[in-house]
């Protein structure tokens, strides 16, 4: 049966050539675009057209994209893409914390972003219901804050919802993350992460299979992984190390495997 609710889209980009080039890709995969070159009329845009994605110039006249991200993340769920000129791991972090999805390095190809939009539009979605006259409710991004405990350090990794590693206590059931009995906040992709290296333990996780993974779709060979995607997953680690205080000299959680992906380090007496 045909697709009968025509996916919508907002195009929050000041540069005439590429607000250009976003709008024929997105309206190619089927979307309804509507464009601007204003932050601030973007943020309105979004409010009015409850649009199923936004891409997002993080270098824009009237206010910063990061700024523009934080306001559209008090009212909706919907994915952010962030195109950037920006590659610098500092920026990127920054982008993904304002409540971005997904972000794409300019100059990018049509069918690169293409796919990536596709891609993130696959993943599950967690939507909230918002109330606009409400308070503003938190970012998607930011873990609701669970009152339960978490397993003591100790305990036994026994049933693939708890996991225990170096100090640190996963709980999958939850989705809380406790280190030395402290409760971390995490962003879902950071716990996803976590929680597969803790899963996998000494075996190494590619970052292709990563972002596959994040998607949550069976494994296919040729299925499509841009070397953008692959860069994100570094990102999310680096930030998760932050979190952490992991040094990457000497892991306790996360350790590099140079040219492969990642792992869990060793258990320390």
């Amino acid at each position: 049966m045909a697709e009968d609710i025509r996916r919508t889209a907002v195009v929050i980009e000041d540069d005439s050539d590429i607000r250009g080039l976003v709008e024929t890709v997105l309206r190619q995969a089927g979307f309804e675009v509507t464009s601007t070159a204003s932050g601030t009329e973007g943020v309105e845009l979004v409010r009015d057209k409850k649009p199923t994605i936004v891409t997002l110039d993080i270098g824009l006249i009237d206010i910063d994209g990061l700024e523009v991200a934080r306001r559209i993340r008090l009212f909706t769920d919907c994915y952010i893409v962030m195109l950037t000129a920006q590659s610098d791991e500092a920026d990127l972090l920054f982008g993904l914390e304002s409540g971005a999805d997904d972000y794409v390095i300019k100059p990018f190809r049509p069918r690169e972003l293409r796919a990536r939009i596709e891609a993130m539009l696959r993943r599950p979605r967690i939507t909230n219901t918002f109330d606009t006259d409400a308070a503003p409710a938190a970012p998607a991004t930011t873990p609701i804050p669970v009152t339960q405990p978490a397993p003591a350090p100790e305990a036994p990794a026994t049933d693939e919802l708890v996991y225990a590693h170096n100090g640190l206590v996963l709980n999958a059931d939850t989705r809380t993350v406790e280190l030395e009995r402290v409760e971390l906040e995490l962003t879902r992709t950071e716990f996803d992460l976590l929680r597969s290296l803790l899963h996998s333990r000494r075996r190494v996780r590619s970052k292709a299979d990563l972002v596959r993974e994040l998607r949550d779709e069976a494994y296919i060979a040729n299925d499509f992984v841009s070397e953008s995607e692959e860069r994100s997953i570094e990102v999310h680690f680096a930030n998760l190390r932050r979190k952490l205080s992991d040094d990457p000299k000497h892991p306790r959680w996360v350790e590099t495997v140079r040219g492969v992906g990642y792992r869990l380090p060793p258990e320390r007496d």
